[in-house]
């Protein structure tokens, strides 16, 4: 059902929808919002562990399921689903969900003034929003440095924008754990592998951001992953747990393990 949807911010919607089937906040609903979320997350962990062994329509299907996650629409729901992977022992499951406890989420700079984009004065935000919006090339390098989420989201809607774009943006140090969350939350941008492991690598990126992301790395991507110093211990620990699963097993995965 999921792939079917050809549109890869139509397969998030879908699949946000079935997880908000009702106002888990309300304690009328929240009883039958977990049963449903239960065996929701059943479905989920048999499509996760499907997507390790190398079933292609599971590994796209996949790729959906973590937009969802991104989505902060799900948030509460993504919380019983953890909740419903821990308690019945749904590993794959966890594995995508898993939020490392007792983390100090790594911080970008405190503050960020604009950057100056050649009209003599400091622009109002809704200026800077407007300018993300133009077809104007020799304006994106400068509307990616703006410390606001809301022109970076308008400039990742911008037509003129390309993955060389976002994959240096996502890669830019120090990196805003924000702005990045952003990205990982545009379907069309996290659909791109260099994109989505342009995230994981980065230290800034969200732990609960970069950890499902790392699940939708292939071998070569994770490799790269649990070898670098920079990326935090939770999301290299979990790229490695990834990698001894990946189909097919092979020496370098035992080498790594060793």
């Amino acid at each position: 059902m999921i792939v079917s949807l050809g549109d890869p911010a139509l397969r998030r919607d879908f699949l946000v929808e079935r997880l908000m089937t009702g106002d888990p906040t309300e304690a009328r609903l929240r009883a039958d919002t977990a049963k449903g979320l239960s065996r929701m997350a059943a479905q989920l962990d048999e499509l996760a562990l499907a997507a390790e062994q190398g079933e292609e329509a599971a590994k796209e299907a996949l790729v959906a399921v973590v937009d969802a996650m991104n989505d902060p629409r799900a948030s509460e729901a993504l919380q019983l689903l953890r909740e419903d992977a821990a308690g019945a022992g749904l590993v794959a499951l966890d594995r995508l969900l898993r939020r490392p406890v007792h983390v100090q989420p790594r911080r970008g700079p405190r503050s960020q003034n604009p950057p100056d984009y050649g009209y003599g004065r400091p622009l109002t935000l809704g200026e800077r929003k407007s300018l993300a919006k133009r077809p104007d090339r020799n304006l994106l390098e400068r509307l990616l440095a703006d410390p606001h989420p809301d022109v970076i989201r308008s400039v990742l809607r911008n037509a003129r924008l390309v993955e060389d774009d976002v994959v240096r943006f996502v890669a830019r140090h120090p990196g805003r754990p924000e702005l990045l969350t952003e990205v990982a939350r545009f379907p069309k941008w996290v659909h791109r592998p260099r994109v989505r492991l342009a995230l994981v690598l980065n230290p800034l990126s969200p732990i609960e951001v970069a950890i499902p992301l790392a699940g939708l790395l292939l071998r070569h991507e994770l490799r790269l992953v649990v070898e670098s110093t920079n990326v935090p211990l939770p999301v290299r620990a979990a790229a490695l747990e990834h990698l001894q699963r990946k189909y097919p097993h092979d020496e370098e995965t035992e080498r790594l393990v060793q």
